[in-house]
């Protein structure tokens, strides 16, 4: 049987797993809200997202990126009924957040830990986990905790080249960041080999300050970094969702979700990831 893969979200994330899939052999069709503004990679097809249930109903593997909202899981809320009817369904991947582990004062994490979310929106990502646990009914499920995404035209190199870059110091805060293409990576390797119900870790090998990325971007650019910006002098000028995520220090280990897919990451740490994404023009 043909593996036949929907991508409910063909967004930043979404097209990249969509383009893995399509090099993996699968057939692949991604949903978008308005197709004609879509831009998948070529070979992909698009159907609007309220339009999905048949190409779900004809499913082999189903992967979900769209964050929940209030109301609660928008791909369970539309085609909850098209899952069910799923006859040759077997996998499902839930793209959900390392946000859900909540606040650990620098504390490690893995695959095992439990959940403690304190955002509003880390808790409603954790009741969408629970939700996908209920709907798999018996399916392989891969719930993959992703941490901070960066990738071609959302890096330090673009902050770095259009002077918004700022190298804030914060010290003993790390943040565990994964390249796009590495997401697309995992997400293919599971839906290749599932394995029951698993929380897997999509983080790289090094959680790293903020600085020191910017810092890299600005060596890779040939240019002087950004100066040095305590946080204490930094925080007033940032966003409500910015100071948010500086208001939660943990680092999230992945060697369970390597050992359990059989990979190891294209860009083990920002570093190789910024370099790839400059060596692609970006």
């Amino acid at each position: 049987m043909a593996n036949r893969l929907v991508v409910a979200g063909l967004g930043y994330s979404g097209g990249a797993i969509a383009q893995e899939a399509l090099a993996a052999g699968f057939s692949v069709t991604g949903t978008a809200r308005d197709p004609a503004r879509a831009a998948p990679p070529p070979g992909v097809a698009v159907v609007a997202f309220a339009e999905a249930a048949r190409v779900i109903r004809e499913a082999t593997h189903l992967v979900v990126t769209a964050a929940p909202g209030e109301g609660g899981d928008p791909v369970l809320a539309a085609h909850a009924d098209a899952i069910a009817q799923a006859p040759a369904l077997r996998w499902i991947g839930y793209l959900s957040t390392t946000g859900i582990y909540g606040d650990r004062g620098g504390a490690s994490v893995d695959e095992a830990t439990a959940p403690a979310p304190g955002q509003e929106r880390s808790k409603r990502r954790l009741a969408a986990e629970q939700a996908w646990r209920a709907a798999a009914a018996g399916r392989a499920l891969d719930l993959f905790r992703v941490g901070g995404i960066y990738g071609p035209g959302r890096s330090s190199l673009d902050e770095v080249r259009a002077g918004t870059a700022r190298r804030v110091l914060k010290p003993g805060h790390a943040f565990s960041r994964i390249h796009r293409d590495d997401i697309a990576l995992a997400v293919v390797a599971a839906a290749r080999r599932p394995d029951g119900v698993r929380v897997l870790h999509l983080v790289d090998d090094e959680a790293a300050a903020s600085a020191d990325m910017v810092a890299e971007a600005a060596r890779l650019l040939g240019v002087a970094p950004p100066p040095a910006l305590l946080f204490e002098d930094a925080a007033p000028r940032m966003s409500p969702m910015a100071l948010s995520f500086w208001s939660e220090n943990r680092v999230v280990t992945n060697a369970a979700t390597k050992a359990a897919l059989g990979i190891q990451w294209r860009c083990p740490t920002y570093r190789e990831g910024l370099a790839a994404i400059l060596a692609a023009g970006g």
